[in-house]
């Protein structure tokens, strides 16, 4: 990174810092219109049955603001519909301050106006909440009798699959990502998961800015979240192609690689100056969970919000494969990619096309980072390294020269996950996946989909 930059990169910071609590509080400000989001409020009705006989038939009334903040009361009524009825209540108090990873947590229950004691609110939320082996039953959500059934395995297998959507998404984009500058020149970027965390924080700014200026609709939020991180990502990287790349364009050995690297850590470090180190957390919208599918009891449901951003990340992969397939632009990138002096001398300008590849590839890691925030609420000014060293991973895998073979890689990545954590320890997943790229390194460099070895293609 050059001297100039430095400076540069602190004054934004300093700039930028104070305004992100302002703009935050706008955006919880704006979010007031739902109070209470849909997992708010699923989590309350599952602890309805723990203050009832066990088998108590539990149908919920109604559901409202309570007599304090972050309050959220439920009129449910307990009993066999042919026998006698108790119509009882619930309150449920949320840590509704800030934006942090706490903001929304369940802190305090009461029943019929009586708070519960600590102790026994500790017990709830440990032993049966946050019970992952046997998740508590949602006497709100009922069993729809019209939907297929399934076998269990299949249902299983299918409820992965779809929660592995939005994942696959990411690991795609920025797959592509770094095919797009590699089959250029060979070299691999190392920030470009950094572009991911600077694309999450756009997207966080530009709803709150948004929602804040004009009346909106949660989708008009996240479309408005999508362009400001794809914007914001794509100037940041034309930045880093003027001010990093191309005075290396002509070193030699790991220059490059060294240099992303700094610049990486610089863009962290850039995030943490602006943002802090609290995570920022966008209010939860369409999460509401659609029934699919069941077995027995087990419902195969999947979220409009996850099925959309990741839609978007699939089209987005797609449309870079398809410019670099079938357009003009992309029959310049070949071009380049094979051998830059001989296009050159048919007018092609490597420079030009350098550029608008390394603008398009940072474009599309700023999209995966507003995915991840759609997706999961959040990612921390630290959270874009492994995120981009797995997507890289992927696109080893499938073929780093090509575009295509790349995104193919990142949706191996994403299948192996999710083949893992549903058969084998979750702890030992990134294990197995940097295991798997030392397999595929021995047995095949150039990546299942990419040429046998890591050469130049023959021109």
């Amino acid at each position: 990174m050059t001297n100039g930059a430095r400076p540069l990169l602190r004054y934004a910071a300093r700039r930028m810092r104070p305004l992100l609590p302002t703009i935050l509080l706008v955006l919880a400000l704006a979010s007031c219109s739902e109070r209470f989001d849909t997992d708010q409020q699923r989590l309350c009705r599952q602890a309805i049955p723990a203050l009832n006989a066990p088998g108590t038939p539990i149908t919920i009334e109604r559901s409202g603001t309570g007599s304090r903040p972050h309050v959220l009361r439920m009129i449910y009524l307990a009993g066999p519909a042919a026998g006698p009825v108790r119509r009882r209540s619930i309150d449920c108090l949320f840590a509704g301050e800030g934006q942090g990873l706490r903001r929304g947590g369940l802190i305090g229950i009461a029943s019929d106006g009586q708070p519960m004691t600590d102790a026994s609110f500790y017990l709830l939320r440990r032993f049966y909440l946050e019970d992952r082996a046997e998740p508590p039953v949602d006497p709100g959500a009922a069993l729809p009798l019209w939907l297929p059934e399934l076998p269990h395995a299949a249902a299983y297998g299918l409820q992965q699959g779809l929660s592995t959507l939005p994942t696959a998404a990411i690991y795609a984009l920025l797959a592509c990502a770094y095919a797009l500058i590699y089959g250029l020149s060979g070299r691999i970027i190392l920030s470009f998961g950094e572009f991911a965390a600077l694309g999450a924080t756009a997207a966080v700014v530009g709803a709150a800015l948004f929602v804040s200026v004009a009346a909106s609709t949660p989708v008009a939020g996240l479309m408005a979240a999508f362009v400001v991180a794809i914007l914001v990502a794509a100037l940041h990287g034309f930045a880093m192609g003027r001010f990093v790349l191309r005075p290396l364009a002509r070193a030699r050995g790991q220059a490059v690689l060294i240099a992303t690297l700094g610049l990486a850590l610089a863009l962290s470090e850039y995030l943490r100056l602006a943002q802090g180190t609290g995570l920022r957390w966008l209010p939860p919208v369409l999460n509401e969970p659609m029934p699919l599918a069941r077995a027995g009891s087990f419902i195969v449901t999947a979220t409009p919000l996850g099925l959309g951003v990741a839609a978007a990340g699939f089209a987005a992969t797609l449309g870079l494969v398809l410019l670099i397939g079938r357009s003009a632009y992309g029959r310049q990138w070949r071009a380049v990619a094979d051998d830059s002096r001989t296009a050159a001398l048919f007018g092609v300008d490597p420079r030009a096309v350098h550029d608008r590849a390394l603008i398009l590839a940072c474009a599309a890691s700023g999209m995966a980072g507003v995915i991840v925030t759609a997706v999961y609420g959040g990612m921390g000014f630290a959270g874009g390294f492994t995120l981009g060293l797995k997507a890289l991973i992927g696109a080893i895998l499938g073929g780093i020269g090509t575009p295509a073979g790349a995104a193919l890689g990142g949706l191996c990545i994403a299948l192996f996950e999710v083949l893992w954590s549903a058969t084998m320890p979750l702890e030992q997943r990134d294990i197995a996946v940097y295991a798997l790229l030392a397999v595929v390194l021995i047995l095949r460099p150039g990546g299942f989909f990419g040429d046998g070895a890591l050469t130049p293609r023959p021109v």
